[in-house]
């Protein structure tokens, strides 16, 4: 008796075959529950699969070239560059006032007015604009006081430029804008993907803390080897926006800003029995520039894909081209303007080094220095003057050239898979 009680199952109550079948039930439950138990930092791991993978078919652009990269990139800056120069142009001139350079009418001075007038100079109407009633007479000459010419904030600068120097005037600078973004970014965007998806190989098999980071270190290295190769088109622009000139007369274009610039150089150079090549000086300010935009590329980027991956995250498996727009000129808008904010300071030390008209000054400025004489003039108010215009141009441009650039790789990326 006891000898059989021992030879039966546990279960002797239930059949064979449904003991057979539960087991194999609760073994598939186990299975099912470790698969989606499992936690990593705070996030179940299958989340975090499904969510990289979204992004990886979104961001990557699955099996997208070069050239398909590099066109929406271009794109991207086109529009961006045309809807957002305005608000840099405000920027550029606060900035420039508040590193000294005298704004006031571009004939105030007697060697221009014969220039411009010749044997009229001496009834010269030098009034801000011809419905200006607070200039007065001195002589012959209508002038403003200074006060027309001194800008006291972002809409101010807007009413002057407009009123001064036409509407126009606020897209000065929109040629070099466009010659230095499609490039940039077509070089920028492309380079990201490329080394954040690497990156995101790499650490996921060799060191999986490290993952988070990727984006950090991808958009560093990419915005350094853009800035890097299209710099001096971006001295031109800044330049081009920092200086005033009469309103209808010619503007000098990136060319001859630039050849204006080596020429200075020359100059000073055989004045002071300088020997160094004057092709250096277009890359004046190369230093501040990269303080500025690495650390701006580096925030972010390690705010925008977060968010981005949330945000894709809640529109599911089946993106379409609008949950796509929408997720990432979301997360470009945010990430936009927390990192402008954030590296005001080292944007004012770039234009100051950009517009320094001395060659050899402006060769031995560092940025550290420039960021102290800026501090020492205007305290904290001096390191984010501009602060309004940049954000309100850094929010909505990341979040236009992101999100332009993601919806023609996803357009691209759907026709490739159809055909």
């Amino acid at each position: 008796m006891a000898e059989g009680l021992k030879q039966q199952p546990a279960n002797s109550w239930m059949p064979t075959a449904e003991q057979s079948s539960r087991m194999d039930e609760f073994d598939k439950n186990v299975s099912l529950m470790s698969e989606s138990m499992v936690i990593v930092d705070g996030i179940e791991s299958s989340e975090i699969s499904r969510t990289r993978g979204n992004h990886l078919d979104v961001s990557s652009g699955g099996k997208l070239g070069l050239p398909e990269r590099a066109f929406s990139a271009a794109g991207a800056a086109f529009l961006s560059a045309i809807l957002v120069n305005p608000l840099d142009v405000v920027k550029t001139r606060l900035q420039a006032q508040a590193a000294g350079v005298a704004y006031s009418h571009p004939l105030s001075n007697l060697t221009s007015r014969m220039a411009f007038f010749g044997p009229h100079m001496m009834f010269a109407d030098l009034r801000c604009s011809p419905s200006c009633t607070r200039a007065g007479v001195h002589g012959t000459v209508a002038i403003c006081p200074p006060d027309c010419f001194h800008y006291k904030g972002t809409l101010d600068v807007f009413y002057k430029i407009i009123r001064q120097e036409g509407f126009t005037a606020l897209w000065r600078g929109t040629n070099a804008g466009l010659a230095l973004a499609m490039p940039t970014v077509g070089i920028y965007l492309p380079c990201y993907d490329i080394f954040c998806h690497r990156l995101e190989e790499f650490t996921t098999k060799n060191a999986p803390g490290l993952t988070p980071y990727a984006p950090l270190v991808a958009g560093s290295l990419a915005r350094s080897l853009a800035c890097t190769s299209c710099y001096p088109i971006e001295l031109a622009r800044t330049r081009m926006q920092a200086f005033k000139h009469a309103h209808g007369d010619r503007r000098p274009g990136v060319l001859k800003t630039l050849i204006d610039v080596i020429s200075q150089v020359k100059s000073t150079s055989s004045f002071s029995n300088n020997s160094t090549p004057s092709y250096r000086a277009l890359w004046t300010g190369l230093g501040s520039q990269l303080a500025r935009d690495v650390p701006f590329s580096a925030i972010c980027w390690s705010t925008l894909e977060p968010v981005r991956r949330r945000l894709l995250g809640l529109a599911g498996d089946e993106a379409n081209a609008l949950s796509v727009l929408g997720a990432n000129f979301s997360a470009g808008f945010i990430a936009g303007s927390l990192a402008a904010a954030a590296t005001c300071p080292l944007d004012v030390a770039k234009t100051r080094k950009q517009i320094e008209k001395d060659p050899a000054r402006a060769l031995k400025m560092t940025t550290r220095h420039t960021l102290l004489e800026v501090w020492r003039d205007g305290g904290m108010k001096g390191l984010f003057t501009g602060v309004g215009p940049r954000v309100g141009r850094a929010g909505p441009s990341v979040g236009i050239v992101i999100s332009f650039y993601e919806v023609v790789k996803h357009v691209l990326h759907h026709q490739y898979a159809i055909s």
